[in-house]
């Protein structure tokens, strides 16, 4: 895993300030295989969640099309309506249930591995949660470009020059 980048969130949901200090979030560790041309552009990372005494921790790894699924996830849930990502199985999955106003319940099923759900409830989403959502996304996306293109089904060549 490539170590040399700072862990950033993709995702952070969090009651404001004040409230339950509830909050799940997705952290991107580093390049699941950095120089590796078949898996270079996944993702190393993990869903944490903390509710009042309980804190949960489960790794995931990501591929491209997830980060496309995110954004399309991301437009789902700025109509305030359910949404579920990390649908694959191979993963955890993701969860969200808004209730129409501020407050929204997000569960994290690890069915792959130990299926263990934890859900939590997120009372007060500050607003433009949503904006927040995509600028993390965009960041990830200028941090982790990528750079591996499928040319033909299973032949792989890096998109640029690269100093690897």
């Amino acid at each position: 895993m490539d170590s040399t980048d700072d862990v950033i969130d993709l995702i952070h949901l969090a009651d404001r300030p004040g409230t339950s200090g509830h909050s799940v979030s997705v952290r991107v560790l580093g390049r699941s295989q950095p120089g590796n041309l078949f898996g270079h552009d996944f993702l190393e990372c993990e869903i944490v969640i903390v509710a009042e005494s309980l804190s949960a921790t489960f790794s995931v790894t990501l591929l491209p099309e997830d980060l496309e699924d995110w954004e399309d996830t991301l437009a789902t849930l700025e109509t305030r309506r359910f949404a579920m990502w990390l649908t694959s199985g191979r993963t955890p999955s993701l969860k969200f249930k808004p209730d129409g106003h501020d407050r929204m319940s997000v569960s994290a099923h690890d069915g792959p591995t130990s299926g263990v759900t934890v859900t939590v409830p997120l009372f007060a989403l500050p607003t433009g949660w949503v904006g927040k959502q995509r600028d993390l996304l965009a960041r990830v996306l200028e941090v982790y470009p990528r750079e591996v293109v499928e040319t033909s089904p299973g032949a792989y060549e890096w998109r640029r020059a690269r100093n690897v």
